[in-house]
């Protein structure tokens, strides 16, 4: 994407098909956040150095390499021409410890400029890959080394931010280990979800402009947040015509580190004959809930914990709104009959827990401790966004403005600013702030993307302290790659 443009049963909802609910709440704030008069900070800064060299380090150094190239993967016998990291997709794991300086080199084999943007981390400004906003982007046969500091744990991943490239095979999880950390789990599950289109008959650049082609009626099924009907979801790049199986052995705990890479389609995700206790969101701790099932927006991670039972289940996530489904198979029984991936898994048809069913865990060291509660430290600024589509077409806008109209949002250094998304469409919109994580006004969880339900409002509040330009955008990339997207920025 390129900028051209109280107690917790009463926070959980049903999903329904399409539509989300949410709770309004109300942010009565002091400074509104509109275009400064003054300069904004530059990515390249002393005071971006500044802050990177005040982050805590563990003095190790991890390095990775990258190559974003052309490749074929195979589908469960349909061949597809995609762009993926590597040869596989998700593109290779990449591991670090918390404080640890991370360095990819990155080369660009591909016939299209490209970047990387580490979703979700709280990284240095001139290391999130929004070209033309951060940095240049990587042109063909060019690379280019992203080097920071890690300064959380928890499950990130990464993808280019030019284009619709996200919609091809680009993207790979990111996890930052803590060593002190403490868990129940035996074995750990990474489940990363998709939808496929590129390669079949189809390329995300094509559908874009379909999409734009559609007038008055014709937006309809757009609209109303269905979305593009894909060919394929995936787990982990498979299909569930040839899924992938995890084994465990009965009475072990799995840590599932769930990421939703799609492009166009929020998932709601469940495991037969189980149920789940979710234990981080967006990588960050969380009040333990249990559930059925939860709806993961695209952008959205959810970390979760499950005690195996002795068989083979289906891991199935449904496509909200859409007619198809991602699956893969937890086994633990070798002689087990394999199930069947549908979405008649009774745990699809139970509670689904949504990022507003979440609470807070009263404090979670570096990120409570910095904001504080309402009590200590009311907002010193309001934003309010409003979400929305104009001109019965297929244009995406933040307050009334796409992003090559929008003026910037702009707050000063040290402030604690409030948040206010207010979803004026009948499509569910996952809100992604890069550079920092927020928290939510109802239910005090945090998160760096967070769903917000058809005709519905969420706040949250957040500390600006790690000062540059930042993208804002709906992560739906079709919607930002249509308009729906701003930019944070700091005043100089």
């Amino acid at each position: 994407m390129r900028p051209s443009t109280a107690p917790s049963a009463t926070r959980r909802t049903v999903l329904r098909v399409g539509l989300l609910g949410g709770l309004a709440v109300s942010a009565g704030c002091s400074r509104p956040g509109s275009s400064g008069s003054g300069r904004l900070l530059q990515p390249t800064d002393p005071v971006v150095a500044q802050v990177e060299a005040a982050r805590a380090t563990s003095g190790a150094t991890v390095t990775h390499t990258l190559s974003a190239q052309t490749t074929t993967l195979d589908l469960a016998g349909r061949a597809a021409r995609t762009w993926a990291f590597g040869d596989s997709v998700p593109g290779p794991l990449l591991r670090a410890n918390v404080g640890d300086r991370i360095r990819v080199d990155v080369a660009n084999a591909l016939p299209d400029p490209t970047t990387i943007h580490w979703h979700g981390v709280r990284l240095r400004n001139d290391m999130d890959g929004v070209p033309d906003l951060t940095q240049d982007a990587i042109a063909p046969e060019a690379s280019l080394a992203y080097d920071f500091v890690a300064p959380d744990p928890g499950t990130y991943f990464f993808h280019p931010h030019v284009g619709l490239q996200l919609d091809r095979g680009l993207y790979g999880v990111l996890v930052v280990d803590d060593p002190d950390e403490t868990s129940s789990a035996d074995v750990e599950w990474i489940v990363v979800l998709d939808d496929w289109l590129d390669g079949l008959d189809d390329d995300p650049d094509t559908q874009l402009e379909r999409l734009q082609e559609l007038r008055g009626m014709q937006m309809g099924h757009m609209g109303d947040g269905t979305g593009i009907d894909y060919p394929l979801y995936l787990v982990n790049g498979r299909p569930p015509e040839d899924a992938e199986t995890f084994t465990a052995k009965p009475g072990q705990r799995v840590r599932l580190r769930v990421v939703n890479a799609a492009a166009d389609t929020t998932f709601v995700l469940a495991l037969g004959g189980h149920r789940m206790t979710i234990t981080h969101k967006d990588g960050i701790p969380t009040r333990p809930l249990e559930t059925e099932a939860v709806a993961i927006g695209m952008g959205e991670r959810y970390d979760a914990l499950v005690t195996c039972g002795d068989g083979a289940f289906p891991l199935v996530a449904a496509a909200v709104g859409k007619p198809g489904l991602a699956g893969a198979v937890l086994r633990t029984s070798p002689g087990a009959a394999a199930p069947a991936l549908t979405t008649e898994v009774p745990e699809l048809r139970g509670d689904v827990t949504q990022a507003t069913a979440l609470t807070g865990l009263g404090e979670v060291a570096g990120y409570d401790d910095t904001l504080g509660t309402p009590d200590d430290r009311p907002p010193d600024r309001a934003i309010e966004i409003a979400l929305g589509m104009r001109g019965g077409r297929y244009e995406w806008v933040l307050n009334g403005a796409t992003f090559a109209e929008a003026e910037p949002f702009v707050v000063d250094q040290g402030e604690r600013v409030r948040m206010t998304f207010s979803n004026r469409s009948h499509a569910i919109h996952p809100m992604h702030l890069h550079g920092h994580s927020f928290r939510l006004v109802d239910g005090g969880s945090w998160h760096d993307t967070v769903l917000v339900g058809a005709m519905a409002s969420v706040s949250a509040d957040f500390v600006s302290d790690n000062p540059g330009r930042w993208a804002l955008h709906c992560h739906n990339i079709y919607h930002a790659e249509a308009g729906m997207m701003a930019v944070l920025g700091y005043e100089a």
